[in-house]
């Protein structure tokens, strides 16, 4: 009943705007209209990792570091505690008569775009390289964002930037992503069709062009895919200034009036920029219909009415979230929980971690270890509590008797030192020595924004920079034992004999530094896993700007990684194994049915852990355009010491299922097998500290 009266307020307001209105409407800053009680509203908001621009908030570790956790079900936590306080910052706005940029309710996250080159500065902002991964975990998010009421969203997601859209960033505005329809379909849509089928609000479109087309402009992605083959009923907002880009960049119209009917004609509802205001002269000309303007702007008041925009204030489910929801007490501890999950320890010899009694004197060195933008990546909201590293560990030995907690920054982030200030023989009596290095947001990050970037916010090389990796060369020479933390949103490649532990942090949120502290010292076995492989090198990388997927990522590469996707080792060891009836339940699998995959699982340490069971699917053998294996399930488990636990998975038969030449899902007959283990099955897994995987074969009829 609510729906019919709904959409029937919708169609009157339309009715009743001049055609100069209705255009208002559709840009990002649609301004009111107070004859017909249609209150200002601006569009574009931000909450990547916790919500942006707008003060403070809490800010939650980067997405790429949520992706890590494995962990659905905490990262839809997560994403309801970005919501609440959303709510909490618009109800203020509300009172307070601010209704400007980024204290909406319509938020441009998440990125599911795969992270298919390390190089890419905005990699972070994604959920890995996997698109079962990047489609569950972006999921997650969306529903976190959009809550559970029947009536009206919480807040408003919006999947983007669709599509195949992940760099070069000095080329984003001009190039024109050549894909085949087997890559299309079977790595850089499946994310993206995740969301759209479970009701994700809006999609964004990228400035690039996919195959000859501006993806805010393509009838292709929009009309035959988006809109005809998923049949997304939300509204389509295109990247800031993409359409404006068409003529101006891409070249492909002569005029705004023309660029912007193109782009409404496609099915872009909202412009982000300044091209929709020519829609007026475009109507008059003939190069849109006013029906097609009217199309747009029911689905932008729809989604407007789905936020409870129009509803009296009574009716409101989260009229009570307010300034005491900002930053409280369990969002804060949830950031650090999140911390917690996301870091990922990748070596440890000789358990030199976690660190114990054995070591009284300690010596913090390297230019991330005081740096809060290490905490930071992209798009995030301020904190008044930053806790970098050293903050953490000075925090943490305060409390222990005999530790001695000396600090050097040693080495700048940006560049190398002057020669004369090269100072080494540092470690002297120390026992230990940490070195926080690595990457911050000024030096990978969004075109415009990583300001000590040579690449506009790409890398042009994945190892770590070379002054910084010197410097650590000269530290690591004298001998003491070593730990290297690294701070960053994307792989980084270092020699595997440059330290005796290595702990990935990523942009660990606000609480980072603490969750950094207690994982040394052990009072928090590291758990996180990489949702992205790190290649050995820059070598072993395709040219940046092919987006072919042969030879990226684990599924395409053939050579050994420095380490795998799915990878991290934790404080305890876990072992693998067949359950009595053996893996799977069946030898044989048909179009339609399933088969279920049953594994024990051993925690074979003296301390309790959380392990990802990853379940991965591969053709025995591969053809030659095949994955050479896919994840398929995963799920994240607590297990006590000595404890076991048998798992059940259920996979369909589309798991098994092909993308051939067409882009078309094909289930075809032949061997396959099933590989259950806590990596990516890759070569070297096993010998960089992976639990044995098990597998088993079945026949595809």
């Amino acid at each position: 009943m609510y729906q019919e009266v709904r959409e029937s307020a919708i169609k009157a307001l339309v009715s009743n705007m001049t055609l100069e209105e209705k255009v208002s409407q559709l840009s990002y800053t649609s301004p009111a209209i107070e004859r017909l009680g249609i209150p200002a509203y601006n569009w574009w908001n931000e909450c990547l990792h916790g919500v942006a621009r707008s003060g403070s908030a809490t800010v939650f570790p980067q997405a790429i570091a949520l992706a890590a956790t494995f962990d659905e079900g905490f990262v839809r936590k997560v994403a309801g505690a970005i919501s609440d306080e959303a709510r909490a910052k618009y109800n203020e706005a509300l009172q307070q008569g601010n209704r400007g940029q980024y204290w909406g309710l319509t938020f441009w996250t998440p990125n599911i775009n795969i992270f298919r080159d390390p190089r890419w500065g905005r990699g972070q902002e994604t959920y890995g390289e996997d698109p079962c991964l990047t489609g569950r975990i972006g999921l997650a998010f969306m529903k976190g964002l959009q809550g559970d009421d029947p009536k009206t969203l919480k807040t408003a997601a919006c999947a983007k930037h669709f599509a195949v859209h992940s760099g070069p960033e000095n080329q984003r505005h001009t190039f024109d992503a050549q894909v085949s329809k087997k890559d299309l379909f079977e790595t850089y849509l499946p994310a993206f069709k995740v969301l759209v089928e479970n009701g994700v609000e809006a999609v964004m479109g990228a400035y690039n062009r996919t195959l000859g087309e501006p993806c805010c402009g393509s009838t292709y992605l929009l009309q035959d895919i988006l809109r005809g083959r998923w049949g997304f009923k939300g509204h389509v907002v295109s990247d800031c200034w993409a359409i404006r880009d068409f003529h101006e960049h891409h070249r492909l119209t002569a005029s705004p009036e023309e660029s912007a009917a193109k782009a409404l004609n496609a099915g872009c509802d909202l412009n982000c920029g300044c091209t929709y205001p020519y829609l007026t002269v475009a109507c008059k000309q003939g190069l849109v219909s006013e029906a097609a303007i009217d199309a747009a702007l029911t689905r932008l008041l729809r989604t407007r009415f789905k936020l409870g925009m129009f509803d009296p204030p009574e009716q409101d489910p989260y009229r009570n979230l307010g300034r005491q929801t900002i930053r409280c007490e369990k969002h804060r501890a949830l950031a650090l929980e999140a911390a917690y999950k996301s870091i990922v320890l990748l070596k440890n010899d000789k358990q030199l971690l976690p660190l114990d009694d054995r070591f009284k004197k300690i010596l913090l060195l390297g230019p991330g270890a005081a740096n809060p933008h290490t905490l930071l990546g992209n798009y995030y909201g301020l904190s008044p509590r930053l806790v970098t590293i050293l903050e953490g560990l000075a925090e943490k030995v305060q409390g222990r008797y005999g530790i001695n907690l000396e600090y050097r920054q040693g080495c700048l982030q940006y560049e190398a030192n002057h020669p004369s200030n090269l100072m080494f023989g540092e470690a002297g009596d120390k026992d230990v020595i940490i070195a926080v290095f690595g990457l911050d947001g000024a030096m990978e990050g969004e075109e415009g924004d990583a300001i000590a970037s040579d690449s506009n916010g790409d890398r042009d090389a994945i190892e770590l920079p070379p002054w910084q990796l010197a410097y650590l060369r000269k530290i690591r020479s004298e001998g003491k034992p070593l730990v290297l933390v690294l701070t960053g949103g994307s792989p980084i490649a270092v020699p595997e004999d440059i330290a005796d532990a290595i702990l990935f942090a990523w942009y660990p949120g606000e609480q980072g530094g603490t969750a950094v502290a207690d994982i040394l010292f052990g009072d928090r076995s590291p758990s996180g896993k990489l949702p992205v492989t790190f290649p050995a090198s820059t070598a072993q990388l395709p040219p940046y700007d092919d987006y072919a997927m042969q030879g990226r990522t684990y599924r395409y590469m053939r050579e050994p990684p420095l380490y795998p996707f799915g990878f991290g080792l934790s404080y305890t060891s876990f072992r693998f194994d067949s359950a009595g009836g053996g893996l799977l339940s069946a030898k044989e699998l048909r179009a339609g049915d399933s088969v279920k995959v049953t594994v024990q699982v051993r925690n074979t340490g003296e301390r309790d852990g959380e392990v990802v069971v990853q379940v991965y699917v591969a053709k025995d053998p591969p053809g030659p355009e095949d994955p050479l294996a896919s994840l398929r399930e995963f799920d994240r488990l607590f297990i006590h010491a000595g404890e076991i636990l048998l798992i059940h998975f259920e996979l369909p038969s589309s798991a098994f299922e092909t993308v051939d030449a067409e882009g078309r899902s094909v289930l075809l007959p032949g061997s396959y097998k099933v590989i259950v283990g806590d990596a990516a099955p890759v070569p070297g897994a096993v010998e960089k500290g992976a639990s044995s995987p098990v597998s088993a074969r079945i026949t595809v009829c």
